[in-house]
């Protein structure tokens, strides 16, 4: 009896942070970061401002939590991308766009740079960064991705290159900076001049 009503309160529990989290993502698609208030959060979810202070020390807490739960879905879509089907050189380029087209999002919807510090985010940089290498070093093996760099480094790059997406008017112009990226990943030219097959 005991463990059912513990997994009662819990599931409980998780709704009401979804809950909260659902109405944040809200909250910031209509009015910004700036524009949420834990009196907005409340009124969203119809949760009493006394619970949601149980759950949540303050706005603060509740954009971490939602940003936290953006960059997981992130690097899952991320993950389902790099496991498609297909040679590592097209994966790469997937989940290069894919990661762009997040950024160019994100900038649509509000200033995610206000909320990219403290360590879940150091985490996941981490993450992506070892994630990318990967699929570089892969793509290497395959004769696909110069090889006169170290996978690692061009993982640092890549990323530091695209992060600039952020700052992009227009998807033509993302998808311009994915092209000039990976025309920098092209196998290295042999002495005669002509690329690699």
């Amino acid at each position: 009896m005991p463990k059912l009503w513990n997994d009662t309160i819990e599931a409980h529990r998780q709704a009401v942070y979804d809950a909260v989290l659902d109405a944040a993502a809200t909250l910031v698609a209509a009015h910004g970061l700036t524009g949420i208030t834990m009196s907005a959060v409340a009124d969203a979810t119809g949760i009493g401002r006394a619970t949601l202070y149980k759950y949540f020390p303050d706005v603060e807490a509740v954009l971490a939590g939602w940003h936290e739960r953006q960059i997981a879905r992130h690097l899952t879509q991320l993950s389902e991308v790099a496991h498609r089907p297909g040679p590592p050189g097209a994966r790469l380029a997937a989940v290069l766009n894919a990661y762009v087209e997040n950024a160019f999002g994100q900038r649509a919807g509000h200033d995610a740079a206000l909320l990219h510090a403290g360590e879940p985010i150091r985490h996941a940089r981490k993450h992506m960064l070892g994630f990318v290498a990967t699929l570089i070093g892969e793509a290497q093996a395959a004769g696909e991705v110069r090889d006169s760099a170290d996978a690692g480094e061009l993982a640092v790059y890549c990323l530091a290159a695209l992060d600039g997406a952020a700052a992009l008017h227009s998807k033509a112009a993302m998808s311009r900076l994915v092209a000039l990226v990976l025309e920098t990943l092209a196998p290295d030219k042999p002495k005669g001049g002509s690329r690699r097959p």
